[in-house]
């Protein structure tokens, strides 16, 4: 057998999807560290109340504080991300955020008053927001088109676990120690994550084709032929170059702008159907229910049940489709709002004996169960990945910054006024109005939303566009960027 033959034989004709799964498991470590940062108040509210820690005390109103600064921050540096990604890469960007991460959790860490807590919220949720833009747009840019889907899930089911980390630190350890293991989480992330490459997408763009071509051969194998697909990525490229326009008038095309109303009206659905009240104050409403199971065994079990949930989310989303999940997703939330609604309203407005309460106490549990499965099967990842989809690629960073901009704005509100709304108007009413959003986003996604499963970005550009309907096979060589 001569050496070519044998150099032939070596090539193979699909890519090995081990490298993908490792890199966006790799960028999902950040995602974690994330989900701590909104997990980090629900179970430490009675600490901050009574001044266990550090003798800094909390009311309310400081509490709310506490828990929305986090959003505020993410908000800042949500638009911010797009940029940065575009000027020094996706991966350089993801590695910078380690300092403002370790920066925050230090002054949580070592807190003296309710100033340090409020900096050191605002600093975690500055980086927390910036993954919320980058790794979803990571690892976008590193998947082929067959499991653009799972990959893209895994950002919401690694935020899920640092969720659910945030969720158990505390049933073991005080404030410091909580704050110090969430903090050691964004080091273990720089750690692994500096081993993976940058996409071959940016490193095209930049013009270093050696660079983008070792990137691709480690994502898809080394015996893989990755000339076809760099072909396809340098004429995509090229196309867009050619077809270069400002920024303003690429957003007046017709599909920049079906993307822009589906993007943001998704962002507006998923804060507003209550998920960030939940997450933040799971303890509270649990407290509030008046069951006899600790508010802290309570979230837990709210915390596992969503990284359950999201991980069957992951491996489906590309069998079932984005807009089933969203359906699915958006309908069981209304009602299992509506019946936390119920709950309140026999308990706030006395329409009920403390017996039936009492045996009813089930009901909030059940209620938020069955929320947050629903919300991570559809409402928790897929919006994300569909602003990494939708969007043109000429506009792509910018536009989901600005989504994710809009996301934590509204994320920011909730978490800031949930409290002062439920004492103004009630519990009851409270989750009422989510319930009625909840409706709407189900209808919007019916009339509105299109299946984006097993597309490629050329095929998707197209049918906003009201072009020809594209086909739905899966290509092998699918390009995602």
């Amino acid at each position: 057998m001569s050496m070519k033959q044998s150099q032939n034989q070596l090539v193979t004709s699909e890519a090995s999807k081990l490298p993908q799964y490792i890199a966006a498991i790799s960028v999902c470590l950040g995602s974690i560290a994330a989900g701590t940062v909104l997990g980090w108040t629900a179970n430490i509210g009675v600490d901050l109340e009574t001044g266990d820690f550090r003798n800094i005390t909390a009311t309310t109103e400081e509490q709310g504080w506490i828990g929305s600064l986090a959003t505020l921050g993410a908000l800042v540096m949500c638009f911010l991300t797009g940029f940065f990604c575009n000027l020094i890469g996706r991966k350089w960007t993801m590695l910078a955020l380690v300092a403002p991460f370790t920066l925050g959790w230090l002054l949580l860490v070592l807190a003296e008053n309710l100033e340090m807590l409020y900096a050191g919220r605002f600093f975690t949720g500055l980086a927390g927001g910036a993954f919320c833009v980058s790794a979803p747009l990571y690892t976008s840019e590193i998947s082929e088109t067959e499991i653009r889907g799972r990959l893209g899930s895994f950002f919401q089911l690694f935020l899920t676990v640092g969720i659910l980390l945030a969720y158990l630190f505390p049933l073991f350890s005080d404030i410091f120690l909580h704050s110090l293991l969430c903090g050691i989480i964004p080091l273990i992330f720089g750690v692994v994550f500096i081993t993976q490459p940058e996409t071959p997408v940016h490193l095209l763009k930049k013009g270093k084709d050696d660079m983008a071509r070792a990137s691709l051969q480690k994502l898809r194998g080394k015996h893989y032929d990755i000339e076809p697909e760099m072909s396809q990525i340098k004429t995509l490229i090229e196309e867009e170059r050619l077809n270069d326009v400002p920024i303003v008038q690429a957003f007046k095309t017709k599909a920049a702008q079906k993307a822009s109303l589906i993007c943001f009206s998704l962002m507006f659905f998923q804060q507003l159907s209550g998920i960030n009240a939940v997450i933040f104050y799971t303890g509270d409403i649990f407290e509030a229910s008046g069951i006899s199971m600790k508010s802290q065994h309570a979230t837990l079990i709210i915390g596992c049940v969503q990284v359950v949930a999201t991980f069957c989310s992951s491996m489906v989303i590309d069998k079932l489709g984005r807009k089933i999940l969203l359906l699915v997703s958006d309908g069981f939330m209304a009602v299992s709002t509506i019946l936390l609604g119920v709950f309140f309203t026999l308990k706030e407005r006395e329409l009920t004996d403390a017996d039936t309460l009492e045996t009813l106490g089930f009901l909030p549990v059940l209620a938020l169960c069955i929320f947050i499965i629903v919300f991570s099967l559809g409402f928790g990842p897929i919006p994300w990945l569909i602003s990494s989809e939708l969007f043109p690629s000429e506009i792509k960073a910018v536009a989901s910054s600005a989504a994710g901009t809009f996301n934590w704005f509204l994320a920011f509100l909730v978490t800031r006024f949930y409290l002062d709304l439920k004492e103004a108007i009630g519990g009851d009413i409270t989750f009422y109005i989510f319930s009625g959003l909840s409706i709407c986003g189900t209808i919007f996604v019916w009339l509105i939303v299109p299946e984006t499963k097993g597309k490629t970005m050329e095929e998707i550009q197209e049918m906003l566009n009201g072009e020809k309907k594209p086909k739905t096979g899966v290509d092998n060589q699918g390009f995602s960027h």
